[in-house]
């Protein structure tokens, strides 16, 4: 799916809202995640899975980090998240199928947040922006 230059838009409109929540947001969607897809914990072991465990704070974090350098470089997610795609797919091989159990769970947790701020035209920006990074992420499975 390609960005328009209106989806890119509507993401960075959308992104500006969410960026001083992202870490939150992200650790909200980890959460979601983990309780919805429980399989999704086999690759965290060691983690504490409660809400709000800093163990789920600081993968958040982590995740939001890449989201963000994913808005600030839309013209390049791939290059971007190029070392994220190797790390997850060579190193610790996770099921790509997870990365489309946070994409759902990471919309669901900003739509829950940032209700307010988001309008169809957003979502579906936001939708496809997602996606992209799915698409990235798995692209060195292949």
């Amino acid at each position: 799916m390609v960005l328009t230059e209106d989806d890119k838009t509507h993401v960075k409109t959308l992104w500006g809202h969410v960026h001083n929540h992202a870490e939150e947001i992200a650790a909200d969607a980890l959460t979601r995640m983990f309780l919805a897809h429980p399989t999704s914990k086999t690759y965290f072991a060691h983690f504490d899975f409660s809400p709000n465990s800093a163990n789920i704070k600081a993968h958040g974090k982590k995740v939001a980090n890449a989201l963000n350098q994913a808005v600030n470089h839309l013209d390049d997610i791939g290059g971007t998240l190029s070392k994220l795609s190797d790390l997850h797919a060579q190193q610790l091989r996770v099921d790509p199928v997870n990365f489309g159990f946070l994409r759902h769970c990471l919309e669901v947790s900003i739509a829950a947040n940032l209700h307010d701020h988001l309008k169809a035209s957003l979502i579906v920006s936001l939708d496809k922006f997602l996606e992209e990074v799915c698409k990235v992420l798995v692209s060195k499975y292949r």
